[in-house]
């Protein structure tokens, strides 16, 4: 322990005798019927609390039906053991992993709660406080102690407690920011060192890594972040170390975020609000963090009325949430609190930050999910949630959904839509069933294609920037399931003309019936190659791709057609040179294809590749015979 800390905690007994009283006596300061709040997960005051069970032990009288509430806990939580039923109502505003069968069980409450809303309701006594058991750092030569890593509800328990009972501990950090109270502000001291709890999530298994990876794709360098908490979120901030200058304002700062800090990636400096700072309200992490975070003047904990509060989350540019759930169904409403008619959870902080991003300027919500629980068995997206399911998350809260499948931006889209898109990314033995299910809930075309199986699995490894040689850069990936939008805002925005050169005949339009045969397709016989960019944060398709193969001749039939306003950029060329590089490493030995006569832009394409070619013509198009040299 530190001398200055030894000293001032020394000096402090001796100024305020009475506070550090008998246990027995503080705790015979509780009453019957007393409201009892104990600070959140990490930050539980461990040895207050088995002070507490043995006060009881000794005096099972001693009062009753005292409610103990907290957020969070992470410690043993007796009071929702059946044995203590005569002293304790235990109340809790998330389910953890010790409290859960109690609360199922109906033996314990759980208080389904915004949880930027829980300080407001505790101030204006709907959630009235008797009685705060908190745990702070060793007070500062002016008398403050630190809440340290749980400031979160605690700061607004303390300032309406009738009763504090404070346990300072030297392994409290002293953190910066809405955290101090005055000695003399508490009625109680127990000075007890001993470890912080810890939590140490597990290390992110192949899928987790998977999902970071994607997600890692939708951060941009100067977003401000907030993630929760497990080895998802670990996934995701692990697959970022390569993007500069990020935010963090979030509820919860864990070990992951803290090497983030320490290496810079972190650095703030691109905040409108809070600038240079890192916010946040309560720590889960471990001693290393802890000690990171001791008086470290670029983290400031505040009350959770404020870290979460939507109206301030909405002020931050681009603010980024990233949050996890349960279970979505194919509408975007999902469920992070409960499965089925059993409360797993709680609504947490999630809703807060996902409400505050949607409205951020240049803000986005990212909901990640497995795609499937216990061990594949079940499909975490589902036509529509488990009866009895907690709607967490609205169908208007989210903006991506990301699987270890891909990513699916849902936002602005229609049910039709969204539904594909979300199938896209289920496991893919699931992915049949939902297109059934899909079917007869009139969710999507009531002859929506599929094709199951290796067959109609995306080819990931295809996709590729590539710039041409006009300087206009466009992704290239294969065709997905859900790009049939994509595909009628390409040929709808072609001319006439261009609609005819492409289907070699006059047509007005192109049907969805027609629209399904360019993205329901089997991958190992034939390929369909979106040329994309972005315009105004959507993606669109400026270009097309397309071959066939024929097994017999070891060639493939080849088109490609490009939107009208993008004629001229060497899209065309860009993305026949990338269909030949795909061709030959399938061991196709040419093309084949048919060009009308008047089709010269198109035919020039097709001559400059340097392919030996044969042409004749027929019926007033060329019939064209490419060997790769």
């Amino acid at each position: 322990m530190p001398q200055r800390n030894m000293a001032n905690i020394e000096s402090t007994k001796k100024k305020f005798k009475e506070k550090f009283a008998v246990e027995e006596d503080i705790f015979s300061n509780i009453h019957r019927g007393d409201r009892i709040f104990l600070s959140t997960a990490c930050g539980e005051p461990q040895y207050t609390m088995r002070a507490l069970m043995k006060y009881i032990e000794a005096n099972p009288k001693a009062f009753a039906e005292a409610e103990v509430m907290h957020i969070w806990s992470l410690g043993v939580a007796p009071y929702a053991d059946e044995n203590y039923t005569y002293n304790f109502r235990h109340n809790s505003f998330f389910v953890g992993d010790n409290t859960r069968d109690s609360v199922n069980s109906g033996m314990a409450d759980y208080t389904p709660i915004f949880l930027s809303e829980i300080p407001k309701l505790i101030s204006q006594k709907r959630i009235p406080i008797d009685v705060a058991l908190i745990q702070v750092s060793p007070p500062d030569k002016n008398g403050y102690v630190s809440l340290g890593i749980s400031v979160d509800i605690c700061r607004a328990a303390i300032d309406n407690a009738s009763l504090i009972i404070a346990q300072i501990n030297n392994s409290m950090p002293r953190v910066h920011g809405d955290t101090f109270i005055n000695v003399k502000d508490i009625d109680f001291l127990i000075h007890h060192d001993e470890p912080l709890l810890e939590y140490s999530p597990q290390v992110p298994g192949e899928i987790a890594q998977q999902i970071g990876k994607y997600v890692s794709k939708i951060i941009n360098d100067g977003d401000t972040i907030q993630v929760g908490y497990g080895s998802t979120p670990n996934a995701i901030l692990n697959n970022i170390s390569a993007k500069n200058d990020l935010g963090i304002h979030t509820e919860l700062l864990t070990d992951s975020m803290a090497d983030l800090i320490s290496s810079g990636v972190i650095n703030n400096s691109r905040k409108n609000i809070n600038k240079g700072k890192t916010i946040a309200s309560f720590c889960m992490g471990t001693e290393k963090t802890y000690r990171f975070i001791d008086d470290n003047p670029l983290i400031e904990f505040r009350g959770i009325d404020y870290t979460n509060n939507p109206k301030i989350i909405s002020q931050i540019d681009n603010m980024t949430a990233i949050n996890a759930a349960l279970q979505i169904d194919l509408t975007g409403q999902a469920t992070a609190e409960s499965i089925g008619k059993m409360f797993y959870s709680g609504i947490g902080g999630s809703a807060d930050f996902m409400r505050g991003a949607v409205v951020a300027p240049g803000g986005k919500t990212i909901l990640v999910i497995q795609s499937t629980a216990r061990n594949d068995e079940v499909s975490r997206i589902v036509p529509f949630l488990d009866s009895g399911a907690g709607v967490t998350l609205n169908r208007g809260d989210i903006h991506y959904v990301v699987t270890e499948y891909g990513i699916a931006y849902i936002h602005g889209k229609n049910i039709r839509e969204r539904a594909m898109s979300l199938i896209a990314i289920a496991h893919p033995k699931f992915r049949p069933q939902l297109i059934e299910e899909a079917k007869k809930l009139n969710l999507i075309y009531p002859d929506q294609a599929f094709i199951p199986g290796k067959k109609g699995e995306y080819p990931e490894h295809l996709e590729s920037v590539r710039t041409t040689k006009k300087g206009q850069v466009v992704f290239f990936r294969p065709v997905k399931i859900d790009d049939e939008p994509l595909i009628k805002d390409l040929f709808y925005s072609m001319s006439d003309k261009s609609l005819q050169r492409r289907f070699m005949s006059i047509r007005k339009d192109v049907p969805h019936k027609m629209r399904q045969e360019f993205v329901i397709i089997d991958y190992t016989k034939e390929l369909v190659i979106l040329a994309t960019v972005e315009e105004n944060g959507k993606e669109i398709a400026v270009g097309m791709g397309q071959t066939i193969k024929d097994e017999n001749t070891q060639t493939a039939e080849v088109a490609f057609a490009v939107r009208d306003s993008y004629h001229e950029k060497g899209i065309g060329t860009e993305l026949l040179s990338f269909l030949t590089i795909l061709a030959k490493n399938d061991g196709l030995q040419g093309f084949t294809a048919d060009v009308l006569v008047e089709n010269k832009p198109m035919l020039h394409v097709f001559e400059k590749m340097g392919f030996e070619m044969e042409k004749k013509v027929e019926f007033g198009a060329y019939e064209l015979i490419m060997r790769f040299k």
